[in-house]
C-alpha cells in the first residue's frame, strides 16, 4: 500500500510506461501523417466526447468493483485485527491457572497459535509457502498437522480449538467462557471465508476486458477526431486524455485482486505484525520491531 500523497514510487508506475510510450508514438505518427497529407479525411466529424463519456461510465463501473473488492479485504482484515486481540484477552483472563490441574502454559500456547495463525493466512492469500513465524510460535507436532493441510490458516485454527477444549477438560475455563472464545474462532473463520472468497473470484472477465478493450480503442482514435482542433499539438492533448483512460484501467487492475503482494495491495505483512506486537505484549513476552513504509511503500 503505497502511503505517500502521490503515488509517486516508481513501481507503481512501470506498467504504464510500455502503454503510454505507444500512444504517444501513435500521436506522433498521427499528426504527421496529417501534415504530409498521407491522411485526407479531415471533413469527417468524430463525436468523440460522447463515446469518451461512454468510455468513462466503463471504467468507473471497472475502478468502483475493484475498489469494493480491496476496501472489503482491508475491512475484514481489520475485523481480524480485532478478535486476534478479543482472543488473546479472553485467552488471558478467562482462563483460570490456578486450578489443580491446570496444564501449564497453555495460555501462552494459544496466544502465540493466533500470531501463527493470522502469519499463515498471510502467506496462504499470497500464494506463498508457509510462513516461518509458524514453526516459530508452534510446537513440532502442530507444525506437522499444519504442513499435511490443505488449507494451513485453518489448520492452525483447529490447533487453537483443541488446546481450548483441553483447557475445558481441565476444568481452566468454564462452559459460559468456553463459547465466548468459541464465537471468536468463528468470527476469525467467517472472516477468512471472506478473504478466501476475493482471492478465489476474480472480477468478471466483461468488467476486466471491455473496459480495457475501449479505452485502448478510443485512444486510438482521438488524435484524427482533436487534429483538426490541436493540428501540431495534436500528441498534447490526445495524449493528456489517452494517458488518463490508461491511468484509470490500470487502477482498476491494480485493485483488483489485493493479495498479488504488489506496491496497492493490502499490507498483510505489517498487520500481522501489528498483531503479533500487540498479543505478545499481552502476555509478557518480547516483542520484534513494527515494519514501517519502505521507499513510501507499506507491505
Amino acid at each position: 500500500m503505497i502511503t505517500s500523497r502521490l503515488p509517486m514510487t516508481t513501481t507503481a508506475w512501470r506498467p504504464l510506461l510500455v502503454p503510454v510510450a505507444v500512444l504517444l508514438a501513435w500521436d506522433v505518427g498521427v499528426t504527421i501523417a496529417f501534415q504530409v497529407g498521407w491522411i485526407e479525411f479531415r471533413g469527417i466529424t468524430i463525436q468523440y466526447t460522447l463515446y469518451g463519456t461512454a468510455i468513462a461510465l466503463f471504467l468507473g463501473f471497472m475502478v468502483n468493483a475493484s475498489y469494493a473488492r480491496w476496501w472489503e479485504a482491508r475491512t475484514l482484515w481489520g475485523s481480524i485485527v480485532n478478535h486476534s486481540r478479543n482472543l488473546a484477552r479472553q485467552t488471558t483472563t478467562l482462563l483460570d491457572t490456578t486450578v489443580p490441574h491446570a496444564r501449564p502454559g497453555i495460555v501462552e500456547e494459544m496466544v502465540r497459535a493466533q500470531i501463527a495463525y493470522v502469519q499463515s493466512l498471510r502467506t496462504s492469500l499470497r500464494g506463498q509457502p508457509l510462513a516461518p513465524e509458524v514453526e516459530v510460535y508452534l510446537d513440532e507436532a502442530a507444525v506437522a498437522g499444519v504442513r499435511r493441510a490443505t488449507n494451513a490458516p485453518t489448520a492452525v485454527l483447529s490447533h487453537l480449538g483443541r488446546l481450548l477444549a483441553e483447557a475445558h477438560r481441565c476444568g481452566m475455563v468454564s462452559d459460559i467462557a468456553r463459547v465466548q472464545v468459541e464465537s471468536t474462532l468463528s468470527v476469525l473463520t467467517d472472516s477468512q471465508g471472506g478473504l478466501e472468497r476475493i482471492k478465489k473470484t476474480p472480477l468478471p472477465v466483461q468488467y476486466r476486458f471491455l473496459p480495457s478493450f475501449f479505452a485502448r480503442a478510443f485512444c486510438l482514435v482521438l488524435p484524427f477526431a482533436v487534429y483538426k482542433d490541436l493540428q501540431w499539438w495534436t500528441p498534447v492533448g490526445s495524449g493528456l486524455v489517452g494517458v488518463m483512460f490508461l491511468l484509470a484501467v490500470q487502477i482498476g487492475r491494480d485493485l483488483a485482486d489485493p493479495f498479488l503482494d504488489r506496491v496497492h495491495d493490502v499490507p498483510m505483512t505489517a498487520i500481522c505484525r501489528s498483531i503479533e506486537i500487540d498479543l505478545l505484549e499481552m502476555i509478557g513476552a518480547e516483542t520484534p520491531e513494527a515494519v514501517g513504509p519502505v521507499n513510501e511503500v507499506l507491505w
